[in-house]
């Protein structure tokens, strides 16, 4: 910022600067810096390419946005954790006012009422969804959400060791790894099929619907898990939620979720945000923050932030949680389209896609060499065996503009995961059908 207080939007440091500042810290190059890191773990060179001026390099940005398809050129059945659905205009109108699009961190809980209002808001309704006691602010995302919830799980149970059900998606674990590998905790990976736990076991990880699309056996797990004296902590889908019967019914204690489809497109990845919520016994070691409703000297309601488990706010021994922003505007967004859909239009659109997946399985049935790998109910999305590579056939379909299913090959030979929701027209539907049978013709 300049004695203006225009803020600049390229500030480069020069040689005499960096010098300037490395003396003054007391080190002869920025590589000291990183001494602390492993080198195994040092970023490797960038081989970035030689410098531009700004104009060329508008250009350049401007040529690979130009490379993405556009959305609705393209009918898509690739779901597996991020999910098309349809994002009612209300959202964007709402959640583009003034006062949302610069929303943070609310540091200063007395001059945030209306932020802490709506994050008040968001943890009610995640709360109803999940047919739990007590929901949080909002976390990073629903990946590391399940992985935080692993590790209060170890907090309250005292238990060293967590096991996970062999249906829970590889991307999911690959997290929890990264949160656990520091801090001396092992990962069993276990079968529904023999969920005998090991001794020193803090929790069972489960997903419903499962890594392939399917529905388990919720409350059976449940009660061998309570029955070794371990918690058990779910990772629910939202809409399957609104459709089948939510987590807090089949006494799970922690449900972690992924908030994207609830009024957030895909947009390549994200920022999202991560659903958590628990037992009410349990709140004091959920990581987070949890904001509350009182009322002031003059009876008037006020939102004040009632739990702050972050190394900032409290003795860094006691924390729980190092999560610096509550991603209060995706919240914002989930908040809008929960409240605008409600309990009924939630289920409605459930329930659409329920049956547009259905249709789908049923018409790739009955095409010559393929099959539905797995038996039971799925939600929106399921296993194909596919007579040749998935990869060659989402080739083939791309020049078509279709957007396949993942390639689960590693998993399922020739397995491709294929998802279908309510956006997914009947028309995009039977032309996917078609494209399959063609790409094997």
């Amino acid at each position: 910022m300049d004695s203006h207080g225009f803020v600049s939007p390229y500030s480069p440091n020069t040689d005499s600067d960096r010098r300037e500042m490395l003396d003054a810290i007391g080190v002869d190059s920025v590589e000291e810096l990183f001494e602390d890191i492993p080198e195994a773990y040092r970023h490797p060179p960038l081989n970035l390419p030689p410098p531009k001026s700004e104009m060329e390099l508008l250009r350049y940005a401007e040529e690979l946005a130009s490379m993405n398809g556009v959305p609705g050129d393209y009918a898509c059945f690739l779901g597996a954790g991020s999910y098309r659905h349809y994002v009612p205009a209300i959202v964007r109108q709402l959640t583009s006012r003034s006062e949302y699009v610069t929303s943070y961190t609310p540091y200063q809980p007395e001059v945030s009422q209306g932020t802490l209002q709506t994050e008040f808001e968001f943890q009610t309704l995640c709360a109803q969804l999940t047919g739990m006691d007590v929901a949080n602010a909002g976390m990073y995302d629903g990946a590391t959400s399940l992985a935080e919830g692993a590790l209060m799980a170890v907090r309250v149970n005292g238990g060293r060791r967590i096991a996970v059900l062999d249906s829970v998606s590889p991307r999911y674990v690959e997290v929890l790894e990264t949160y656990t590998k520091s801090q001396g905790i092992e990962i069993d990976i276990i079968s529904a099929d023999n969920l005998t736990l090991a001794d020193d076991t803090a929790c069972l990880l489960a997903q419903q619907p499962n890594f392939y699309g399917y529905l388990e056996d919720m409350q059976a797990i449940a009660d061998k898990v309570h029955e070794q004296d371990a918690l058990f902590v779910v990772y629910a889908d939202p809409f399957a939620m609104a459709l089948f019967k939510p987590p807090g019914e089949y006494d799970a204690d922690i449900v972690a979720s992924e908030g994207q489809a609830l009024g957030v497109a895909p947009t390549f990845g994200g920022p999202y945000v991560g659903i958590f919520a628990c037992k009410q016994q349990y709140i004091r070691q959920m990581p987070g923050r949890i904001v509350g409703r009182t009322v002031d000297s003059d009876g008037k309601i006020g939102y004040v932030l009632t739990l702050q488990t972050r190394e900032q706010h409290i003795r860094r021994e006691r924390a729980t949680s190092n999560i610096c922003t509550s991603v209060a505007l995706i919240a914002l967004m989930s908040t809008v389209f929960m409240a605008a859909n409600g309990k009924k239009g939630m289920r409605h659109l459930a329930e659409l896609t329920y049956h547009k997946a259905h249709y789908l399985a049923s018409l790739i049935e009955r095409i010559p060499g393929y099959s539905l790998r797995m038996d039971g109910t799925f939600f929106q999305e399921f296993v194909v065996e596919c007579p040749i590579s998935p990869s060659e056939i989402n080739d083939k379909l791309l020049s078509q503009k279709i957007i396949g299913g993942l390639d689960v090959s590693d998993m399922v030979p020739n397995g491709m995961l294929v998802c279908a929701t309510e956006v997914n027209s009947r028309e995009e539907i039977e032309a996917f059908a078609h494209a399959l049978a063609e790409a094997v013709a």
